[in-house]
């Protein structure tokens, strides 16, 4: 830093810069800026603060031993719902449903009633994850995902028709709350690929989709790159839902046997989880840049 003096002469101004002292003592002294106190430099060349390196190593372990501390209590919780509350679920909620469920309906009413759900219950705003699994536990990747697929193809565009005929409506209540509503209001723009892109990274992120289904056509979004775009961002979430009832099932199955995972289930399973989470994660946060990517560029248009 410098300063003029009365010359208009630039002078530096210095700071704990270190004064070496007599050959005497040995030891010199520094020329401190006002507030500063005594032990808070090295003294040796240009000081660096002690204090302040104590207190940012001392936040360090504090975050890791929270952090440590954090998974720790999660491992113990996780043991204790393996070791008590997963086998009572599994004997009491589980197997009785999926005895009922496999006596009670042949493969072919089951697909039959997992596309109806999932054609129907986004219209009535419910969740279609219990269809999924059930998807996944009888007829496994292959025809689950087409089952699957072919159900919501038809569940993303009955909501799309009916909020057709409440246009004017939705678009005062996204008036109301522009903030929330600029997420979805930046698919309404541009041309058929960016409203294609937006619409799949919109499936893909966490915004709840139910909503978005009526949403949707009073941002001016075409049927054609929404139905697309919805048919591919829900890939992901179709392969990780039939995943976890295959988990479910693979574990009741164990449980009402009587008999524990093999290594090699044991292995792939915790494998085939953690791969599963850290997917959805990777593309959770890939979602939501790329839409606040797309949401800064529209901002201009908008206004």
């Amino acid at each position: 830093m410098t300063y003029y003096d009365g010359d208009d002469e630039v002078v530096p101004e210095l700071c704990g810069v270190a004064v070496m002292g007599d050959e005497e003592g040995g030891k010199g002294d520094y020329v401190g800026l006002p507030g500063e106190e005594a032990g808070d430099w090295d003294g040796v060349g240009v000081g660096t603060p002690r204090r302040g390196r104590f207190r940012k190593w001392r936040g360090c372990a504090w975050y890791w031993a929270k952090l440590i501390f954090l998974f720790g209590c999660l491992g113990v919780l996780a043991a204790a719902c393996v070791k008590w509350v997963w086998p009572y679920l599994m004997d009491n909620d589980v197997i009785p449903v999926l005895n009922w469920e496999t006596t009670t309906f042949s493969p072919p009413v089951l697909a039959v009633l997992v596309v109806a759900s999932l054609a129907i219950f986004p219209s009535l705003l419910l969740p279609s994850s219990p269809s999924m699994w059930v998807s996944g536990m009888t007829f496994g990747y292959g025809y689950g995902f087409l089952l699957c697929i072919s159900g919501m193809s038809v569940g993303v565009s009955i909501p799309y028709f009916i909020g057709s005929l409440f246009y004017h409506k939705i678009q005062g209540w996204m008036d109301k709350y522009p903030k929330r509503a600029s997420l979805i209001r930046s698919a309404g723009g541009g041309n058929w690929f960016h409203q294609f892109r937006s619409v799949t990274l919109i499936r893909i992120s966490p915004f709840p989709y139910m909503i978005y289904n009526y949403c949707a056509v009073a941002t001016n979004v075409k049927f054609g790159p929404y139905f697309l775009g919805s048919l591919v961002g829900v890939v992901p979430e179709i392969f990780v839902t039939m995943y976890t009832g295959i988990l479910i099932k693979a574990l009741a199955d164990a449980s009402h046997d009587q008999r524990a995972l093999s290594a090699p289930e044991i292995v792939f399973n915790v494998l085939g989880f953690l791969s599963t989470v850290a997917a959805t994660v990777v593309f959770t946060i890939f979602a939501k840049r790329k839409l606040k990517a797309l949401q800064k560029e529209d901002e201009p248009l908008q206004e």
